[in-house]
């Protein structure tokens, strides 16, 4: 079983509403994905302001200095934090070890997020979920990565038998 990020499999859950389809991971992974949306499962609405974190990276969310906000200025960190650990929660209980999440995303980006000036400047760094997955262990990748995350999934599987 994979974690996917809900809005990579069609399911309208993204700040602004629009759905963002990505047909060929659908294909790959409709069997054994697990769809979460932490941002959704923390109690944020669909639609909703964009969010991003500001003062550092999803690591830096968890231990304190940095914060998730929204573009009204509200500190929406809570939500993000609790959304995070009810989607790992859900991720180990279908036995999860591998996630594919929204790129970019404060919540799901891997490898570069926004930097918080809300003007599309990226940052190095991870989203607050997909820091706390990488806290316990799982292999992450963003769409953009689907070829090697399959490779992944097949050797776990591969190994698993």
């Amino acid at each position: 079983m994979v974690l996917v990020s809900s809005c990579l499999m069609g399911f309208p859950c993204r700040y602004n509403g629009v759905i963002k389809n990505h047909p060929e991971l659908a294909d790959a992974l409709g069997r054994v994905a697990v769809p979460v949306c932490p941002e959704v499962l923390g109690g944020l609405g669909i639609p909703r302001p964009p969010s991003e974190i500001l003062g550092g990276t999803g690591a830096q969310v968890r231990v304190g200095p940095a914060r998730v906000v929204n573009i009204l200025g509200e500190d929406v960190t809570r939500a993000y934090l609790s959304g995070a650990q009810i989607a790992l929660s859900i991720g180990m209980q279908a036995g999860c070890r591998v996630a594919v999440l929204k790129a970019r995303s404060p919540a799901c980006g891997i490898g570069a997020i926004y930097d918080g000036s809300f003007t599309g400047t990226l940052r190095t760094g991870d989203g607050v979920f997909a820091a706390l997955l990488r806290a316990h262990g799982f292999k992450v990748y963003t769409e953009d990565e689907l070829e090697e995350a399959l490779l992944s999934l097949d050797c776990q599987v591969t190994g698993a038998v």
